[in-house]
């Protein structure tokens, strides 16, 4: 498998120039923050180049706010997007060129508001609600369509710091790290200051992602303050991103079978900030865990049988019909107990032997399932 690989460089307009000729973008996901999406847009760093808001179809006036900033912003030019040149050796480049221009059929339908070529803003609003997914595929597609060399997220309610957007894009930029993630956890107030329903249901979600996405050493999988390279976007079907919450899951999944690097980096949690969430938990969670199931099971079959093939896809698939096999007999055996009845013991036996079996290929798959994607998470 080929990895992607990103050598992205900062961009920064505080001196008026760019270094190396990069650009940086932060997609913006909107829903009904009209109240909010102006601190957002006012505490934006110098650097960024563009700042995509993309408006999920609100009810209130958002959109109205966004567009009072046109114009009050200092301009920032992109480079021109190249042009593949006609020959008989890029039938291939121009294919995808076609694929690429084509696919936005495939995203929720939306109207792009660009008034001048150097407007740092881009309003896109989305003609029906698709979820905050959906709307971080759009904002992705525009940065990739406009070959945007960083592209971060920061939420739309302003609970995300926009001092810590530069420590979220270095890594992407000096280290050729392909995603990067804000890691609340790792604060020491985390666990005191995040909600405790919220902690909680990011931890479960946490280690149930760690084992559906191949990412085992991640820690704060829900969290939306990232950055990612031109590079993985390119390698992945935005359009087929989770629409909903469960977004950020889906998406590391997809990242390991094409190989990205990933990185974490310490971000301090806010609440509290004028803010009203939309998430119910009990509605999100069991939806995402739904989804990772799938979700792993995917990615067994593309990365390690389709793509390149690997002795765990057999080790896992056998560990999961030993357990399999193991239940009747256990529900058997519980049963007999319960009635106070004598257990038979080949039944015992053959219980002891599915289970065991199971357990032991079960641990075996999972070991060398880290021990396979260990590489791609960096420290």
């Amino acid at each position: 498998m080929v990895h992607l690989i990103c050598s992205i460089t900062f961009v920064t307009h505080l001196q008026g120039k760019m270094l190396k000729n990069k650009t940086i973008a932060v997609v913006v996901p909107a829903f009904n923050e009209e109240t909010q999406i102006g601190r957002v847009i006012e505490t934006m760093p110098d650097f960024v180049d563009r700042i995509i808001i993309v408006n999920d179809c609100s009810s209130d006036d958002t959109s109205g706010v966004v567009k009072k900033y046109f114009g009050k912003l200092p301009e920032a030019s992109l480079p021109k997007v190249k042009t593949l040149e006609k020959g008989f050796y890029n039938k291939a480049d121009h294919l995808l060129a076609e694929m690429n221009q084509n696919e936005i059929q495939w995203f929720a339908p939306a109207e792009v508001v660009n008034p001048a070529e150097g407007e740092k803003i881009v309003l896109i609003n989305l003609t029906k609600n698709a979820g905050v997914g959906a709307a971080i595929a759009r904002g992705y597609k525009w940065a990739k369509d406009n070959q945007i060399d960083c592209t971060a997220v920061m939420a739309g309610d302003g609970q995300m710091d926009p001092a810590e957007l530069e420590s979220i894009c270095m890594p992407v930029i000096n280290e050729n790290i392909d995603y990067v993630k804000g890691n609340r956890l790792s604060h020491k107030s985390a666990a005191f200051y995040i909600p405790r329903k919220r902690f909680l249901g990011n931890s479960i979600l946490s280690i149930l992602t760690k084992i559906a996405s191949g990412y085992w050493s991640v820690s704060d999988t829900q969290t939306g303050y990232t950055a990612i390279s031109l590079n993985a976007l390119e390698s992945l079907r935005l359009y087929d991103i989770y629409p909903r919450y469960g977004m950020p899951n889906d998406l590391l999944v997809k990242l390991n079978i094409a190989s990205c690097s990933l990185k974490e980096v310490d971000i301090k949690p806010v609440y509290n900030v004028g803010e009203q969430s939309k998430l119910r938990v009990r509605k999100v969670v069991f939806p995402i865990i739904w989804l990772l199931v799938r979700s792993f099971f995917k990615r067994l079959w593309i990365k390690y049988l389709f793509k390149d093939f690997h002795p765990l896809f057999i080790l896992y698939h056998f560990a999961f019909l030993l357990l399999i096999l193991s239940i009747p007999y256990g529900i058997k055996i519980l049963r007999l107990i319960i009635a106070g009845m004598e257990v038979n013991p080949l039944t015992a036996l053959a219980f002891m032997f599915l289970f065991i079996s199971g357990f032991q290929s079960l641990l075996f798959a999972m070991w060398m399932d880290i021990q396979h994607n260990d590489r791609l998470y960096k420290t």
